[in-house]
């Protein structure tokens, strides 16, 4: 039995007449016949009581009129349910991100434009280190991630795509006397407390360029991983915070931002993801936002 003989049977039941179902079927009406006497052989009994003018449903026909609705209702829902996961509908995608991801817009930007487009798939968004995102990618529990470049990227696994690049700001308090000043310069920083991002390979170019310029009184007072942390500490009066410009957005009672005039410094933001990609939410969702 195949899902052909489902319709043909369906086709006779609901015309009641071997003509016009072979008509709607586009198929002359002897093979038809044929088709229906060879699934009622293999049922082992009649599904239609036929009569010169029409063709009526047995008693069995009737019952199998229902579970022939069911079978092709489910085989439908079955290749619909997999043409949308292949077209990447359907299905999840893991997204992780750190660093300037969320504050500068983008991260938010692709992942409502792979929602609008696909709203059944799922989403995961998680915050996760940069260091840690190359590592959570290859091991699959992570498809997507938003970083600072970092030299844990140099993988052949691995495709990396430049999506941003932002000035640095100086993060302070209030009462600060560099408040006065419309811009700062490295030089400026010298022997000030600073604040920095833990260490990792785009923040540590950043402390290698200070203490290129500043020498000995590049004096780096706290580090932190998270970005409130720092802004926290900047507002407090700890010290100066060196960030990335987009942050400026978040609203810190007691905290202004300076630019700083370095052009040799910057912020970036990478997405990475697997060379090789199997999962065709995670392909669509690329295919979106890059």
């Amino acid at each position: 039995m195949e899902l052909r003989h489902l319709r043909y049977f369906l086709a006779v039941a609901e015309e009641g007449h071997f003509g016009r179902a072979a008509e709607k079927l586009n198929i002359v009406q002897p093979a038809l016949s044929m088709q229906i006497k060879s699934l009622e052989a293999e049922l082992g009994g009649a599904l239609f009581v036929r009569t010169s003018r029409r063709v009526e449903l047995t008693e069995a026909g009737l019952l199998f009129q229902t579970e022939a609705r069911r079978t092709l209702e489910q085989a439908d829902h079955a290749r619909l349910t997999v043409e949308r996961a292949i077209r990447g509908e359907t299905g999840r995608v893991r997204v992780g991100f750190a660093g300037n991801a969320i504050f500068s817009g983008r991260l938010i930007a692709d992942l409502r434009r792979f929602h609008y487009a696909f709203p059944d798939a799922e989403l995961m968004i998680q915050e996760v280190g940069p260091q840690e995102q190359v590592a959570a990618i290859l091991a699959g529990h992570l498809d997507i991630g938003y970083t600072p470049a970092n030299s844990n990227l140099d993988s052949p696994e691995m495709i990396v795509r430049r999506i941003g690049d932002w000035d640095m700001l100086v993060a302070m308090a209030d009462d600060h006397p560099f408040t006065e000043q419309g811009a700062l310069t490295i030089e400026m920083l010298a022997g000030q407390p600073l604040i920095l991002y833990d260490a990792h390979d785009a923040h540590e170019h950043l402390f290698i360029l200070l203490t290129q310029r500043l020498g000995e009184r590049c004096h780096v007072a706290y580090r932190s991983g998270s970005t409130l942390s720092i802004l926290a500490m900047a507002a407090t009066g700890l010290g100066l915070a060196l960030i990335p410009a987009p942050l400026r957005q978040v609203q810190i009672p007691g905290l202004v931002y300076r630019p700083l005039n370095a052009p040799d410094l910057s912020a970036n933001l990478v997405l990475i993801s697997r060379a090789q990609e199997t999962n065709a939410a995670v392909k669509a969702y690329l295919s979106r936002v890059t």
